[in-house]
């Protein structure tokens, strides 16, 4: 029951960031986009960028400061990796970004986090 209550928290958080997302401008252009080698939470679009998102949700604030780590970008670039010719033609810029969520907390959005 544990990691099914963590998974539809997840579900929530990346619906949560969606909607923040749109707030500020971005469009969703896809969700939960799978790809042989990994899963993109969200690609978004705004003005000439296109941000592969990873969403990151805990129960407390503070264990969002180690919700995120090298291996797990690495899976997320490899994802957008094959994912990112299917918008060459609307964007000059790709970047990968993460979102973290916790109850009671302003997201945080972290942009350009991979420099791999």
């Amino acid at each position: 029951m544990k990691r099914q209550a963590a998974e539809e928290r997840g579900r929530k958080g990346e619906r949560f960031a969606a909607n923040w997302l749109r707030l500020r401008g971005w469009r969703i252009l896809a969700e939960r986009a799978k790809t042989p080698v990994g899963e993109v939470d969200l690609v978004a679009h705004r003005g000439r960028t296109i941000a592969f998102i990873e969403v990151k949700t805990r129960a407390n604030k503070a264990d969002l400061d180690l919700a995120i780590d090298e291996y797990r970008l690495r899976r997320v670039a490899a994802a957008a990796e094959q994912l990112f010719h299917q918008y060459l033609e609307i964007a000059d810029e790709f970047r990968i970004d993460v979102i973290l969520i916790a109850p009671r907390a302003l997201p945080r959005h972290l942009e350009n986090v991979w420099h791999g």
